[in-house]
């Protein structure tokens, strides 16, 4: 039977990446890009919008880890990378290694396996970078760091600056995605805020 071609359109999760994987095997096509809501691309193929369900999402996962537990903490790091087109890429590598199994795990230089595995190995180093170096002010008794990551870095970051402000109020704002980590009485969040201007105390 041929596979149909079109164009993905999603809400930009992790979750609803693995629902176009989901949609191309079900519906029988190959999507030529997978683009986020909001994206608009000129093209001469169907744009279709996938709902995200987590149940769809939970099949993939779990199809995946039965083939190997390695590749889908693997996944969920290479969808936080700045990789060009890392959709596209992530749904290449799922295809094939659904076709090929964990062997393709240890050949490195895989077409479809190398991309992804330099850019998390980039995100991994960044990570630690801040980690190490990402420096607080006090905002009226909340602590505050704006960084400037190349990659999505601070879904990584969250538990680690839990752990270690535990007993703080603080927040870290990511100005290059526009993503706000907010932490206070043992609970933290991530929310996505176009606009955000700490303000020192004596500054306003």
């Amino acid at each position: 039977m041929a596979w149909r071609e079109i164009i993905y359109q999603y809400d930009g999760s992790f979750e609803g990446l693995l629902c176009c994987v989901f949609e191309s095997y079900t519906k029988k096509e190959r999507p030529t890009a997978i683009l986020r809501d909001g994206d608009d691309e000129p093209s001469l193929f169907e744009i279709r919008a996938v709902t995200t369900d987590r149940a769809h999402a939970q099949r993939i996962y779990r199809s995946l880890y039965k083939r190997s537990p390695e590749v889908g903490p693997f996944l969920r790091r290479a969808f936080l990378t700045c990789l060009p087109d890392k959709e596209m890429a992530i749904y290449r590598f799922i295809v094939k290694f659904y076709r090929e199994g964990a062997p393709l795990l240890s050949r490195l230089s895989d077409d479809t396996y190398l991309p992804l595995l330099k850019a998390v190995r980039q995100l991994s180093g960044e990570v630690e970078q801040f980690r190490g170096f990402t420096r607080f002010s006090d905002f009226d008794g909340v602590l505050g760091a704006e960084i400037e990551p190349k990659n999505r870095v601070l879904p990584l970051l969250r538990g680690h600056f839990c752990q270690r402000y535990a007993n703080e109020q603080f927040f870290i704002y990511d100005r290059t995605h526009r993503e706000l980590l907010l932490y206070a009485n043992g609970r933290s969040r991530i929310t996505q805020i176009e606009n955000f201007q700490p303000v020192l105390p004596g500054e306003d």
